[in-house]
């Protein structure tokens, strides 16, 4: 399962983020690494900076073999708090997708 990270212009996307999202995913998502080809993560700031409570935006999208992507977005006051969120729910949308197909 390949991990890719984007970040837009407000945060930075240093290697220390990028490990983080690795690890995040690949703790979270263990379970359905044989059946993921890749997930792709955003993270923004929606508010360029400035206060504001849960601007912090991380879409994530996770792409099962043979299947569309699917993919959900958290808003957070941090960064960690919007990946985690985001891993969480990506995580309960794919358990009810693997179930309906039945592996």
């Amino acid at each position: 399962m390949k991990v890719q990270v984007n970040t837009d212009h407000n945060i930075q996307g240093d290697e220390r983020v990028q490990e983080y999202v690795e690890h995040v995913v690949a703790d979270t998502l263990s379970r359905f690494a044989d059946q993921l080809t890749r997930v792709v993560v955003h993270i923004g700031d929606e508010h360029a900076g400035e206060a504001g409570e849960h601007d912090m935006r991380c879409m994530m999208e996770a792409r099962l073999a043979g299947r569309r992507p699917t993919a959900v977005t958290h808003h957070a006051a941090t960064v960690r708090d919007a990946i985690n969120g985001a891993a969480d729910k990506i995580e309960r949308v794919l358990e009810k997708e693997i179930g309906k197909l039945g592996r």
